[in-house]
């Protein structure tokens, strides 16, 4: 599925920094195959309203006294700029990424971006003083304002915070949301389990179509924004939550369940997951995945018990070299293969 937007799309950035010698700061991605920073002050692919951001922000960052050391090489300070926005509505969270929280006069800066945006719905600090490729910590400070956006979604209104998982191309997400609700067909009160379920993106829209939803997720604090939004969309009846190992939380429900959606990070299914989608096969498994090389593994995996019945790919980022794939998997029937 073609994007309808090969520019300008993308909700969502997280830029590494760096403060030469001379004090000047710079903001950029690194150069392909390498740790070299390239300085930008505007991203093409970046929403045009976070873009129109970047410059300023790197200008008042750079007139700060803090430290910036992203590789942790010294005595820590700033790592990386995040920006968020709600493409729907335009609220915007700014957090900036550290590894310790003492920014002398961060209360002020933040107050002056709300007062100078009133788009800007937030300011965070996210503390990540592991060192590791980690991009966000365990905790993060709400500095001013309100630490999520509203976004409106396939008819619902989702918070996202600056550090849960949220698809950076709201449109294409939306169509994917249309495929899942196709391929699963009318709920009439089946369970639908939501793997690595984030916020609810996708689990929330199948349950106001009539799913029941189990949701499992490792990250605390997108089970809690699940919870809000189920509530906040009048779906928490039919709506469940859990922070749980993916293989646990499977295991415990799959007897019960009528169909399964999996949204797995880049590296794909972990094989103790794999090895309870085998030992409990459901009817209608969905894998919606951002690396190919990785859903063939799996499906590769997985074929004995389940047959693929459609796979569709999904532009989720222009003018780049990855895709979204959304693999709808039967269970194979094995009475009809023997003939009894």
């Amino acid at each position: 599925m073609v994007a309808p937007l090969t520019l300008g799309y993308r909700n969502r950035a997280v830029i590494p920094l760096e403060r030469r010698d001379d004090g000047s700061l710079r903001a950029g991605y690194y150069r392909s195959g390498s740790h070299t920073l390239v300085n930008m002050n505007h991203c093409p692919v970046l929403d045009a309203r976070l873009d129109a951001l970047i410059k300023p922000l790197k200008i008042d960052l750079e007139r700060t006294n803090w430290p910036v050391d992203r590789h942790l090489l010294h005595q820590g300070g700033l790592r990386h700029l995040a920006m968020r926005i709600a493409s729907t509505t335009g609220e915007t969270l700014i957090t900036l990424i550290s590894s310790h929280p003492t920014l002398e006069g961060l209360p002020q800066l933040a107050e002056a971006w709300m007062d100078r945006w009133p788009s800007v719905a937030g300011v965070c600090l996210n503390l990540q003083p592991n060192n590791n490729n980690t991009l966000f910590g365990s905790e993060t400070q709400v500095v001013a304002g309100r630490g999520s956006i509203t976004e409106h979604f396939a008819g619902l209104d989702l918070q996202i915070s600056a550090d849960t998982f949220f698809q950076v191309n709201t449109p294409q997400a939306e169509r994917v949301v249309d495929l899942i609700a196709r391929a699963l067909g009318p709920g009439v009160g089946g369970l639908l389990i939501d793997g690595y379920c984030g916020i609810g993106t996708y689990g929330l829209p199948m349950a106001a179509s009539g799913w029941r939803v189990h949701g499992i997720e490792n990250h605390p604090g997108s089970i809690d924004l699940a919870r809000r939004n189920a509530s906040a969309n009048q779906l928490a009846s039919r709506c469940s939550f859990d922070v749980a190992d993916m293989a646990e939380g499977l295991s415990r429900l799959l007897d019960q369940a009528t169909a399964v959606l999996l949204d797995p990070p880049r590296r794909g299914l972990d094989a103790a997951v794999i090895q309870s989608l085998l030992a409990r096969p459901v009817s209608t498994l969905l894998m919606l995945s951002c690396d190919p090389a990785t859903l063939a593994r799996d499906l590769n995996r997985l074929h004995t018990h389940y047959e693929i019945a459609s796979v569709q790919a999904v532009d989720f980022f222009p003018n780049t070299s990855h895709v979204e794939t959304l693999a709808v998997l039967k269970q194979r029937d094995f009475t009809h293969a023997t003939g009894l």
